[in-house]
């Protein structure tokens, strides 16, 4: 049985990331690839997303809550963002939209037990590559273990951050905690600081919090090439991504896919 629903939640999209080395973020590239713009970024819809399950549960969720996201269809820079929540037996559901178009839906939840910490020993740490390939068919394969550059949260990284996103919940800034989307961005850099991809897509993450990330601290990954497979033409990837945060703390495990090469791409070589 579906609870009742929250009120929606609206904000003007932004895609913060135009000038990134991921061109399905440029318009121009986007636009030869058949969108009608630059995508916002995937991990910023899913930013987005996490609206509800923090008004709802606050801080606890951050430490032990749990998100899945499915991104659908495009969001683009500008348009109103709409996202709609209802509770449901283990938690909440929701659904991002854009200009009446399902662009991203997913569910919630807060178990009631804290999460079982993983064995740091069984997530060997390696670094990014130096040299990162281009894009082909070898890339990615099933076993190998993929490292991100660290990132250091700054004050001025955070606070930019909840401003792109249009985060208003003051937890983040008055307790000086990173925010999700930050996090899955890390995911992100397993692929792109290891390969270059020229245009990619992120399309679902399902995140399980693991404790609190917080302004200063030190982000890395340690992430397993799970699947890499053929769909519709699109080139798959899926990683299992620990993040950690000063080299020894879990703050978030994530199942993390995205499109490696879309077969627009192939279609125009």
């Amino acid at each position: 049985m579906t609870l009742p629903a929250f009120a929606p939640y609206s904000l003007s999209a932004f895609n913060m990331s135009q000038a990134s080395e991921n061109k399905i973020h440029d318009d121009t590239v986007a636009a030869r690839l058949g969108f009608a713009g630059g995508l916002v970024p995937g991990v910023e819809v899913y930013a987005y997303a996490t609206h509800f399950p923090l008004a709802l549960w606050s801080r606890p969720w951050l430490e032990r809550g749990t998100m899945e996201c499915k991104l659908l269809k495009p969001v683009y820079d500008g348009r109103v963002v709409t996202i709609t929540a209802n509770r449901s037996a283990i938690g909440l559901d929701f659904t991002v939209e854009s200009e009446k178009i399902s662009c991203a839906s997913g569910s919630a939840s807060l178990p009631c037990k804290p999460p079982a910490m993983p064995d740091l020993t069984l997530f060997p740490v390696v670094p990014a590559k130096r040299e990162r390939p281009h894009v082909n068919d070898a890339v990615f394969p099933v076993g190998e273990w993929l490292g991100a550059n660290p990132l250091e949260v700054t004050e001025d990284y955070a606070s930019s951050y909840l401003r792109d996103v249009r985060e208003a919940n003051s937890l983040y800034s008055t307790e000086k905690l990173v925010h999700p989307g930050i996090i899955l961005r890390m995911c992100n850099w397993s692929l792109s600081h290891n390969v270059q991809m020229g245009a990619w897509i992120h399309v679902a993450s399902a995140a399980r919090n693991l404790g609190l990330a917080r302004v200063g601290d030190v982000l890395t990954t340690r992430a397993k090439v799970l699947a890499n497979y053929d769909r519709k033409g699109h080139k798959i990837v899926e990683l299992d991504v620990l993040v950690i945060a000063n080299g020894h703390t879990p703050v978030a495990r994530v199942h993390h896919s995205a499109i490696y090469r879309p077969r627009q791409l192939a279609e125009l070589a």
